[in-house]
């Protein structure tokens, strides 16, 4: 982990970004992160890649981690990521690159590759599959305690996530994803009591990565986090053509419970996921969650080396 540089870049609105690079490489990945992650949930594959010979990139989002809050965290949209991954790329001379999402990260890599393609050598989702604009509507199908519909609700979340410290947050939050069921509290429940005090981590997950994640968000909070993505879900993109035409490969898993929201599956599969995403390929990890590439590190390494080979 030492072999991971650490720097400050300035985006366009004056905010510094935190990035963690490793790696020479003339082929660049840029990694983009879900919630509750960091620069740190790509740890595995950075270093993997830049032993690969590639150039790895990993920041944390406005907001998140060490990168500067914005000036009105509640305004905070997805337009802000996609302009400062734009202006990321100019600030380090990347002409093109890689991407690399998963979870919400992959909603940006997706728009990204649609609204830059002339930059996109590739890109590589993890979970979740192209969501065309306008079609983010699942949450009306499910209850009322889905955990996205308390996170949307204004002050809920800041109340539950009130009662805990950030590590305690995280942990809890890890484990809730962990499972293979869609976290869903009971009316008189609140999210964060879905997991018992004494639910052990993830075999794949250590105290030492929990204490990292905790350190960064104990520094952020989650103000900018339950914006971006929970209530910004509905912003509307005005795309000429909806359609991401690079390359993409995505990377399912048996026990994530994201793929048991409604309409996901087919998104995954078949014609209608070609509809909009034509150049697609998809692998599929049976006992893999909603965070496999910390569970099966040297499995998804060598999927995205794999699908790398073939683009460059």
């Amino acid at each position: 982990m030492d072999r991971i540089q650490h720097k400050f870049v300035k985006v366009g609105d004056a905010l510094n970004l935190h990035v963690a690079e490793i790696g020479t490489g003339q082929d660049a990945v840029v990694f983009l992160h879900g919630f509750p992650e960091i620069w740190y949930s790509w740890r595995h594959q950075m270093i993997a890649l830049a032993d690969a010979g590639f150039r790895a990139i990993a920041f944390d989002y406005r907001g998140y981690g060490l990168s500067d809050p914005p000036p009105q965290p509640d305004k905070t949209t997805w337009s802000d990521i996609l302009n400062d991954l734009l202006h990321l790329l100019q600030a380090l001379a990347l002409p093109k690159v890689f991407l690399v999402g998963k979870d919400f990260g992959a909603r940006p890599a997706y728009l990204f590759s649609i609204l830059h393609p002339e930059r996109v050598l590739g890109v590589v989702t993890l979970g979740a599959p192209y969501v065309p604009p306008g079609s983010y509507g699942y949450h009306k199908f499910l209850p009322e305690g889905f955990y996205i519909s308390r996170w949307q609700e204004p002050g809920r979340a800041e109340a539950d996530f009130g009662r805990f410290d950030a590590k305690t947050i995280v942990r809890n939050i890890y484990i809730l994803f962990s499972r293979s069921e869609i976290p869903i509290a009971n009316e008189n429940q609140e999210i964060m009591d879905l997991v018992e005090p004494d639910t052990p981590l993830p075999s794949w997950f250590t105290e030492e990565d929990l204490a990292t994640y905790g350190a960064l968000y104990e520094k952020s909070g989650f103000q900018t986090a339950l914006q971006m993505p929970y209530r910004s879900i509905g912003e509307v993109f005005n795309l000429p053509d909806p359609v991401v035409k690079v390359p993409v490969f995505l990377i399912t898993s048996g026990k994530d419970y994201a793929l048991k929201f409604p309409g996901i599956e087919d998104l995954t599969k078949g014609e209608k996921a070609k509809e909009h995403v034509p150049n697609l390929e998809v692998t599929f990890i049976p006992e893999g969650t909603h965070f496999v590439q910390e569970q099966f590190p040297a499995q998804v390494n060598q999927l995205i080396l794999d699908f790398f080979a073939k683009h460059t």
